[in-house]
C-alpha cells in the first residue's frame, strides 16, 4: 500500500447522554468497542474506534455525553467531549430524534454555534418517530446555521449508516494512518475487559448504584488454556457492596457469567474471569483513576 496515497482522520461523536453514540461508533466500526446500555452517561473515558476502507482509516472518538456536570467526574467527562470536539478533523453531534431537543441538546447546540464549529448532524433513532414529526425537528436544528450536512439513522437497526460512512470516508484528508489496519480500538485489552464488566453491571443493577461504582482489571495472564482475569469491582459504601454481591452470590455470579460470555467471544479465546468486590470510599476522587480513563482530574 502507497503511504502516500492514505487518508486519515479523527471524527468525535458528540452528543447528550443516550443519544446512541456508543451504538453508532459500534455500528461503524463493525465491532463492540465501547460498551452500551439504557442507562445514560455509560460511557465514561474517551474511546477510539477504528475502520478502514481502502485506502482510508477513520478514528471515531466516542465521547462522554454533555450534560450540566454536578460532580467532578461528571465535569471531567464533559470537559473531555470538548477537548476532542475541538482537535478533531469533524465532529457529528448525534440527536435523540425521539427525544428531540431536549435541555442537553440546546446546550450543546449553543456551546457548538458559540465556538463556531461546524457539525454534521446525526438524527438517531428515526424509526421510533413519524416522519412528519422529523421535518420540524430537522429545521429547528439548521437554523442554528452550524450543520454542513444532516443524516437521518437508526444506529440500532443499522439504517442508512452506511451512507453517513461513506460521507465520513470521503471527508478524511490526506495522512499517514496512526493504527495497524486490522485494530478496531486504542483502548487496552485490560480497561475493554473492565468495560465489559461494566457493562453488565449498569444493565443489572438498579438506577443509581453503577454510577458509584467503578471496575479495574487487577490481573491478566495468557495461558494455553485461555485468559486469566481478575476483577475488582470498587463501591463507597458497605450496602453497595452487598447489591452487587447479591443474595447468595447470585448477582455477582450472574454478573461474571455474562461478561465472561462476551470476552470469550470478543477475544475468540476461553476466558476465565474472577471478580472481587471491594468498599473504597471516594473512589472517584482518586487522580490514578482519571488517568486510566483518559480524563483531566482537574477539570
Amino acid at each position: 500500500m502507497d503511504i502516500n496515497e492514505q487518508h486519515f482522520g479523527f471524527v468525535a461523536v458528540l452528543g447528550a447522554p443516550n443519544a446512541g453514540k456508543s451504538t453508532l461508533v459500534n455500528r461503524l466500526v463493525g465491532a463492540k468497542v465501547s460498551i452500551v446500555s439504557p442507562k445514560v452517561q455509560t460511557t465514561r473515558s474517551r474511546i477510539r474506534g477504528i475502520f478502514v476502507v481502502g485506502q482510508t482509516q477513520v478514528i471515531l472518538v466516542d465521547t462522554p455525553g454533555i450534560f450540566k456536570p454536578s460532580r467532578r467526574l461528571d465535569r471531567a467527562m464533559v470537559a473531555s467531549a470538548w477537548t476532542e470536539s475541538e482537535e478533531s478533523d469533524l465532529r457529528l453531534l448525534v440527536v435523540d430524534a425521539a427525544k428531540g431537543i431536549d435541555k442537553n441538546t440546546r446546550v450543546i447546540v449553543d456551546s457548538l454555534v458559540k465556538a463556531k464549529q461546524k457539525t454534521i448532524l446525526v438524527l438517531n433513532k428515526i424509526d421510533l418517530v413519524a416522519k412528519e414529526a422529523l421535518l420540524p425537528l430537522i429545521a429547528a436544528l439548521n437554523e442554528t446555521g452550524i450543520f454542513t450536512e444532516t443524516f437521518l439513522i437508526s444506529a440500532e437497526k443499522g439504517e442508512h449508516v452506511e451512507e453517513l460512512k461513506e460521507y465520513l470516508i470521503k471527508r478524511m484528508p490526506k495522512g499517514m494512518w496512526m493504527f495497524p489496519d486490522d485494530q478496531l480500538s486504542d483502548l487496552p485489552n485490560r480497561l475493554f475487559a473492565a468495560e465489559i464488566t461494566r457493562e453488565k453491571l449498569f444493565m443489572n443493577l438498579q438506577q443509581e448504584l453503577p454510577y458509584t461504582l467503578a471496575v479495574e482489571t487487577t490481573r491478566w495472564e495468557e495461558k494455553d488454556s485461555g485468559i486469566r482475569i481478575e476483577q475488582t469491582i470498587y463501591v463507597e459504601r458497605t450496602g453497595q457492596k452487598a447489591i452487587v454481591l447479591g443474595k447468595g452470590g447470585s448477582m455477582i455470579k450472574k454478573i461474571g457469567e455474562l461478561a465472561r460470555r462476551d470476552l470469550t467471544r470478543l477475544f475468540e479465546r476461553p476466558v476465565h474471569l474472577f471478580l472481587f468486590v471491594k468498599v473504597k470510599e471516594n473512589w472517584s476522587e482518586d487522580p490514578g483513576q482519571y488517568t486510566d480513563w483518559g480524563l483531566d482530574f482537574n477539570a
